[in-house]
C-alpha cells in the first residue's frame, strides 16, 4: 500500500551544484540546510570510507534537526591514488592540484545518505556510494596558470570544476558525469524511489 502522505525534502549542502542536480531529477528541495561538521580525515581512512563516514554524518546531523522528511547528504573527494585532494582555498591550491593531476588518472567518489524519516516514527538510513575515473590531458603551464586566475576551481574538490571550463582538460572518464559535479544521479534516483518518494512527491 502507497503512502501518499507527502514528506518534506531536505538537501543538507549549500552547494548550488548539487541543488541544480536535483532540479534534473525535476525535484526542488523544501528546505536546505548544510551541515557543518568536521571533514578532517582520520588516520589511516581511506578516501571512499572518508565520504561514506562524512556523508552519514551530515545526514544525521540534520536529521536531528527535522522531525519528518527525505534527508538528502552527500560528501564528494576527489583523490590522486591514496591521496585525498581537499577543495582548493585559493588559486594557489588549484595549480598545485592541477598540475598534480595532469596527464594522470584520477577518481572521484561520492557518497550519499538519504534518511527516511515517517510521521509514524519509522526512521530508514541508506547509503549508496559512487565512483568516476577521470583523466586529463597534458596541461601545459599557461593551461594551468590560465584556470587558476580564473578562479573557476576555488572552493572545489580537486581544484576544478568539471561543468565548467576544466571539462575541456578531460580526455577520459568512465563512470558517473554527475557524482564529479557532487550527485550521482543514477543512484540518487534509485535510493528514493527505493524509499517511495516519487509514490507521493509525483
Amino acid at each position: 500500500m502507497k503512502n501518499n502522505v507527502k514528506l518534506p525534502l531536505i538537501l543538507a549542502s549549500s552547494s548550488p551544484r548539487r541543488k541544480d542536480l536535483l532540479a534534473r531529477l525535476h525535484i526542488t528541495p523544501d528546505q536546505i540546510i548544510a551541515a557543518d561538521i568536521n571533514e578532517a580525515p582520520r588516520k589511516q581512512e581511506l578516501p571512499k570510507h572518508l565520504a561514506t563516514r562524512l556523508s552519514e554524518e551530515k545526514a544525521q546531523k540534520i536529521s536531528a534537526q527535522i522531525k519528518v522528511g527525505y534527508i538528502i547528504a552527500a560528501d564528494t573527494i576527489v583523490t590522486l591514488g591514496r591521496r585525498p585532494l581537499g577543495k582548493a582555498e585559493n588559486k594557489d591550491d588549484v595549480a598545485k592540484f592541477l598540475s598534480l593531476l595532469s596527464g594522470r588518472r584520477h577518481r572521484v567518489y561520492t557518497a550519499v545518505t538519504i534518511i527516511k524519516k515517517s510521521n509514524n516514527g519509522d526512521e530508514i538510513v541508506r547509503t549508496k556510494f559512487s565512483e568516476t575515473i577521470i583523466k586529463f590531458k597534458n596541461l601545459t603551464g599557461h593551461e594551468i596558470a590560465s584556470y587558476a586566475a580564473n578562479g573557476e576551481g576555488i572552493g572545489k574538490a580537486g581544484g576544478y570544476s568539471i561543468q565548467g571550463y576544466a571539462e575541456s582538460f578531460v580526455s577520459f572518464l568512465s563512470g558517473s558525469h554527475s557524482n564529479v559535479i557532487g550527485l550521482p544521479l543514477f543512484e540518487v534516483r534509485n535510493m528514493l524511489t527505493s524509499l517511495g518518494f516519487f509514490d507521493s512527491n509525483h
